[in-house]
């Protein structure tokens, strides 16, 4: 039985000189394997033939379609692009550089039949930025706690996880680290890495690594934070004051203390004034967090409530 309720996802930017062998590659795999889905692909703003090439190489196949951005974008909202405008039960993200073969896309479908939310692929092969890959992979695997070995690779995942969801720009990087936090089950299979046939990577350069870090930092901080931030600002503002009070301390004991026990210190032109000004800062600053953690409760209070109402809103 032809399996028919998904579909591919497949975001290209300028990718024109790879479209051909795509195509021809996603119908040939699909024919082979009894593949009956749609396939989209969401031409990102390109500013070569991209679209047009895809169009007429897919001339009679009516289960592809193409979907364009008038500008570039980037790949989280060509994912995002692609699954509203599908109603299918699964989605497979495939990239176009053809890194990965269509045969790969019936492995995932049963996987995910098996009753999985979201399945990763775990890239064996050549791999050129293997070193940074791996490095970020470990450190959101420890941040994170996600039960798969490679995020940023081929997916396979429910529709239904992106309900809710909230992926802003080049967080498709992170899509599994937020859905399995709110409950979603993941798991991973090995797929062969193939080198890019044409054209050159959208991901490269020191700039992609550092932009790859903040976004970490941020997700963490969403993670971890958005919920109960008092626990990071008013920590952190009550360290603080209790640095303030412990500054003060000192400067008390040494400017009245110090000298009843007979002892002569060295005072300096400037006296204890600097202690003074780093125990109001101190103290200035511990005041300040704690006052914005409070504030942002309230505003993580309201957050749960619209949450709340939405899931209410699904629900009926």
């Amino acid at each position: 039985m032809k399996k028919t309720d998904f579909a591919v996802i497949v975001p290209a930017f300028n990718e024109a000189l790879v479209i051909p062998d795509l195509v021809r590659e996603l119908r040939e795999g699909f024919e082979r394997s009894g593949l009956a889905g749609e396939v989209i692909l969401v031409d990102d703003g390109s500013t070569d033939d991209t679209a047009a090439i895809a169009e007429r190489e897919s001339e009679g196949w009516d289960n592809f379609r193409v979907v364009r951005h008038k500008t570039n974008l980037g790949k989280t909202e060509a994912m995002l692009t692609g699954a509203d405008a599908t109603d299918k039960t699964y989605i497979v993200l495939f990239d176009a550089d053809l890194q990965h073969t269509p045969d790969e896309i019936p492995r995932f479908l049963d996987k995910l039949e098996e009753g999985w939310d979201i399945v990763t692929g775990r890239k064996m092969g050549v791999y050129s930025k293997r070193g940074v890959s791996s490095i970020y992979n470990r450190v959101s695997r420890k941040l994170f706690d996600v039960p798969v070995s490679d995020l940023n690779s081929m997916k396979g995942f429910r529709r239904e996880v992106l309900e809710g969801l909230t992926l802003r720009h080049d967080w498709h990087r992170f899509f599994v680290v937020l859905a399995h936090a709110r409950g979603a089950t993941v798991t991973e299979i090995g797929i062969a890495l193939h080198e890019r046939r044409a054209g050159e990577s959208k991901f490269q350069g020191p700039f992609r690594i550092v932009i790859g870090v903040m976004d970490l930092i941020s997700v963490g901080f969403l993670l971890m934070f958005s919920r109960k931030p008092l626990l990071l600002f008013g920590a952190t503002g009550m360290l603080m004051s209790g640095l303030g009070l412990l500054v003060a301390g000192v400067a008390v004991y040494l400017r009245f203390v110090h000298p009843m026990l007979g002892f002569d210190p060295y005072i300096p032109p400037m006296g204890y004034r600097p202690l003074l000004y780093l125990v109001m800062l101190l103290e200035t600053l511990g005041f300040l967090l704690v006052g914005f953690g409070l504030v942002s409760e309230q505003i993580a209070q309201v957050r749960f409530e619209i949450d709340s109402l939405r899931r209410r809103d699904s629900d009926s």
